[in-house]
């Protein structure tokens, strides 16, 4: 199995002079910890104008950082905004294939559309079109990463002429692809597009399987026809993560801001909000009252106890094995939530790497190779049923006219 790092960079009200900067440069110390102790995936969203919720807008930056770093984990955007409105197609490639060379070819890249008002209204977005507009520019992306020169575009969400958009990645055909899944519709959209599934959401085991069931069944169908240049067939979900040898403490420490990020989460998608003026820890503070003592009590009567990701070593034992049998590929930590403190968030990473990564990677390497050999049949047909753009000759492609003054009538170059 596979583990990942997750980052929205929350930052719940009240805001104090050097909050900003102190969450970004710890969000960055954890990464380099947790590259240090073998987890195999950092994952930076991109959103925008999400008062509290992510302050995550720029996530090229924060990976760049990252990359000159780290040494062994990769990078992935997780999301990237791919809609033209958002990040033009060709800049969105050049990036990519900038950080995989400066990274040594650790570039993940997740594809999202944006899900709320404050995103979408800001860029005039419809979000009824918002997810064939993602689909469309992430293919051209792809292609603008492979094809040399890349052909030009007429289509829908944008169109643009001939180029050659450099650089390339190193990873080829170009690095793997995922996508953001929030419900079954999404996770069969991913399938049928030979993309990895980023779960951004919470699931028990049994749902988990049966998210798993269809993304699988329809990779192995004739429903799979990839958007990219290869397949990405892994499913990823996101999971709570507070660790501690005692489980109310690690309740104590996490909980509340787990929770946080769900009600903050729900909050921006359902309900009206002012800019610039929101108060939703305080909200979220009014709103769950007793709640978190009630569940620690709870919790501490229960010797089967699963806070999906939150208490001990054996309770987060106990969590990751019923994913692991329900098919999940990657299990992806929601660690930086609310206002959790950057001391227990690394002693969380700690106290997994030391009891929990060896006993779930020990096998993660020939894991992976039954898989790839059992899917391998599946996917050469999948590559079979794309059609691609094609490159054009030289002859094919365009000449850009060079820029010509003109004389006027009077004879003077204009």
């Amino acid at each position: 199995m596979r583990f990942g790092v997750f980052y929205e960079l929350q930052l719940p009200r009240p805001w104090n002079k050097g909050d900003e900067h102190r969450l970004f440069q710890e969000a960055m110390e954890q990464v380099v910890l947790a590259d240090q102790l073998g987890f195999d995936y950092a994952w930076e969203v991109e959103h925008h104008f999400l008062d509290e919720y992510s302050h995550s807008s720029a996530p090229e930056v924060f990976l760049a950082t990252a990359a000159g770093r780290t040494q062994n984990i990769r990078l992935g955007h997780g999301i990237h905004q791919v809609i033209p409105n958002y990040n033009h197609p060709a800049r969105t490639a050049e990036g990519l294939a900038t950080l995989d060379l400066l990274s040594d070819g650790r570039v993940d890249f997740g594809i999202g559309e944006g899900a709320t008002r404050l995103e979408l209204g800001a860029f005039g977005i419809p979000a009824k079109r918002k997810r064939a507009m993602a689909l469309e520019a992430a293919e051209q992306i792809c292609n603008m990463m492979v094809l040399t020169p890349y052909p030009g575009y007429e289509g829908e969400g944008f169109s643009m002429p001939c180029r050659n958009v450099l650089p390339k990645p190193l990873q080829t055909p170009h690095p793997p692809l995922w996508m953001a899944c929030t419900n079954r519709d999404t996770i069969k959209v991913a399938a049928a597009n030979g993309i990895g599934a980023l779960a951004f959401s919470f699931l028990d085991p049994d749902e988990a399987r049966t998210w798993s069931g269809i993304y699988y069944d329809i990779i192995k169908s004739d429903e799979c026809v990839p958007l990219g240049h290869a397949v990405n067939a892994n499913l990823a979900m996101v999971s709570a993560f507070s660790l501690h040898e005692d489980r109310a403490e690690a309740i104590r420490r996490g909980q509340d801001h787990f929770e946080f990020f769900r009600y903050s989460q729900q909050k921006l998608v359902a309900e009206d909000f002012v800019p610039g003026y929101s108060n939703m820890w305080e909200e979220f503070l009014d709103a769950r009252g007793d709640a978190s003592d009630r569940l620690i009590q709870a919790a501490l009567t229960r010797a089967e106890y699963d806070g999906a990701g939150i208490g001990t070593p054996e309770d987060m034992i106990r969590h990751l094995q019923a994913l692991q049998e329900a098919g999940v590929d990657q299990v992806v930590f929601l660690q930086q939530a609310g206002r959790n403190s950057h001391k227990n968030i690394c002693e969380s990473l700690q106290l997994f790497a030391d009891r929990l990564m060896p006993q779930f990677k020990a096998d993660a390497d020939a894991r992976e190779a039954r898989k790839a050999a059992e899917l391998q049949p599946y996917i050469e047909a999948a590559l079979a049923r794309k059609t691609y753009m094609q490159p054009l000759s030289r002859e094919e492609t365009p000449v850009v006219k060079a820029s010509v003054r003109v004389a006027g009538e009077d004879g003077r170059k204009r």
